[in-house]
């Protein structure tokens, strides 16, 4: 008997799917990273457009990534940059730059200061300049009297970890819990059941572990608080389209959503008071979203498992798939047969970006059966 696993996601679980009754073959669960379909966000950055390589020329960018291989470590290198260029000044208004990232970096490196908003454009626009699929967001602890009453980072999708991961460039600052980085809604939930008390706070290049960070005057639970309320623009194509940007927001309305009001200071978020703006999605798999994955069906005749790859890949270039362990990555186009007959094969897809980034592997395999 033959046995093969193949990708339909399912929340939280993955399954084979077959096309017919043959019973040759059977439903096996497969680990892989969940593909979950974009429904609520209009646009990512358009990487055609030349402003995202005259950024990366202009500012030499590429000098960023000196010893940088991993992934992750290359995202990293990117938001310690933006640190230690960027100054902060909360207080600078009117600040240089009109909101442009151009403008802001040009003034930066003549020792300006800027606020979080700057850093999380700065820090988005380089991102996806690097194909890496990246939004902007806003954030706050609604507690009058406290500070980043209205506080703006970037989350972005990490392709070898199969998630997003909130990234703080004005602080140097992620989140991580028993070693695995996490999500702007991760942190919530972890600061809304104890204050954050089972999370680390990592900071820089070198990951280091805090639970007081002396740079700021500011404890772990401090910055977590920030992420009680989170906003999420519904277009993500910031640099491009800026001033011209649209404002409306995506927040997702759980049980604290329905039961607390958003403060700023001492009045509600403006959002309240123009609903219009205010997109509210209950639905967190739609927020949290599956860039760059795949979801497969597969079909069978006689001999031949038909294929059909689907994703939601911003700036997507082309399908892939490697035969074997040791073969090369190939391009490939959405539906690919495969014969049945071989014994045994171990076949692999993944997505490509226009930046030549590549998202999570999907494997298939059929292997003899005892």
């Amino acid at each position: 008997m033959m046995l093969l696993k193949c990708i339909y996601w399912f929340p939280m679980v993955v399954f084979v799917v077959l096309g017919c009754k043959d019973e040759r073959f059977e439903i096996i669960e497969l680990d892989n990273v969940e593909f979950r379909e974009n429904t609520v966000f209009n646009s990512y950055e358009d990487l055609t457009q030349p402003k995202f390589q005259n950024l990366i020329d202009k500012y030499q960018l590429d000098t960023i990534f000196e010893g940088g291989e991993d992934e992750f470590l290359r995202i990293l290198m990117i938001k310690e940059w933006i640190h230690q260029t960027i100054s902060i000044d909360n207080d600078g208004d009117p600040y240089p730059g009109n909101g442009y990232v151009e403008g802001i970096l040009d003034a930066a490196l003549e020792g300006v200061g800027f606020h979080c908003g700057h850093f999380m454009k700065v820090q988005n626009a380089i991102f996806n300049a690097y194909g890496y699929v990246s939004r902007p967001l806003g954030t706050g602890p609604g507690v009058s009297g406290v500070i980043d009453q209205h506080h703006g980072i970037n989350e972005t999708w990490v392709n070898s970890m199969g998630k997003w991961v909130l990234l703080d460039a004005k602080y140097n600052h992620y989140f991580e819990k028993n070693g695995i980085p996490l999500s702007v809604l991760e942190v919530r939930d972890e600061y809304l059941k104890n204050k954050a008390a089972d999370i680390d706070l990592i900071k820089g290049i070198d990951r280091v572990k805090m639970d007081y960070d002396p740079e700021f005057e500011r404890s772990k639970e401090s910055f977590a608080r920030t992420y009680t309320w989170v906003e999420y623009h519904i277009n993500n194509n910031m640099f491009l389209s800026w001033p011209y940007f649209d404002s409306k927001l995506i927040v997702y309305e759980d049980d604290y959503f329905d039961n607390h009001v958003w403060m700023w200071e001492d009045h509600p978020h403006w959002a309240y008071n123009q609903p219009e703006f205010m997109v509210r999605e209950k639905n967190r798999n739609a927020i949290e979203w599956t860039p760059n994955t795949i979801a497969s069906k597969v079909f069978i005749k006689d001999n031949i498992a038909k294929i059909k790859l689907h994703s939601n890949t911003p700036n997507f270039k082309s399908y892939q798939i490697k035969v074997d362990s040791i073969s090369q990555w190939m391009n490939v186009v959405s539906e690919v047969n495969i014969d049945l007959t071989k014994s045994e094969f171990d076949v692999s897809f993944r997505t490509l970006n226009l930046a030549n980034v590549s998202g999570p592997v999907h494997r298939l395999i059929k292997r003899s059966k005892d």
